[in-house]
């Protein structure tokens, strides 16, 4: 019998099988690559963001000042809710795939921290979903409801 780590499954022989200490290979989709529908790959697509923050208490009324700049300087923002040690951020990107709408949410804090006087946070998760799966998602009674007040709001 082949031990097996925890949390691991073995292969019962194929081409699945490798040696003890063999290393397993990983494949990965290319970054743009995406199921075939018949969409052109170069068309943007809209995708729901939901930013998370966190980090050292701030005082609240900075927070929400810098986040209404924030709103100000870029428009997309949809909501934004906050308290003194974190914020959530949620708003629609245009983008051609997941990857880039992800990389720009990425950076979306950290460029503009010093010109909407964000707090030094660090971003502790992100969500980036398609436009049909956010409907699906609000049809099936999940997320905030599409009355969710826009603007910036206390948690």
């Amino acid at each position: 019998m082949r031990r097996v780590r925890p949390g691991t499954t073995t292969s019962r022989g194929g081409a699945g099988s490798r040696a003890v200490g063999e290393e397993r290979a990983l494949a990965s989709v290319a970054a743009g690559d995406r199921f075939q529908s018949g969409e052109s790959r170069d068309l943007p697509r809209l995708w729901h963001v939901t930013l998370s923050v966190s980090g050292g208490r701030a005082p609240i009324v900075e927070v929400r000042r810098a986040l209404e700049q924030l709103a100000h300087d870029h428009p997309f923002l949809l909501t934004s809710r906050y308290a003194e040690d974190h914020a959530e951020i949620r708003y629609w990107e245009e983008a051609r795939d997941l990857h880039d709408a992800a990389a720009v949410a990425l950076r979306l804090w950290g460029e503009h921290r010093q010109t909407a006087g964000l707090p030094p946070w660090e971003i502790v998760g992100l969500e980036v979903i398609d436009r049909v799966t956010y409907h699906q998602r609000i049809a099936a009674g999940y997320g905030p409801a599409p009355a969710t007040p826009v603007g910036v709001h206390p948690f």
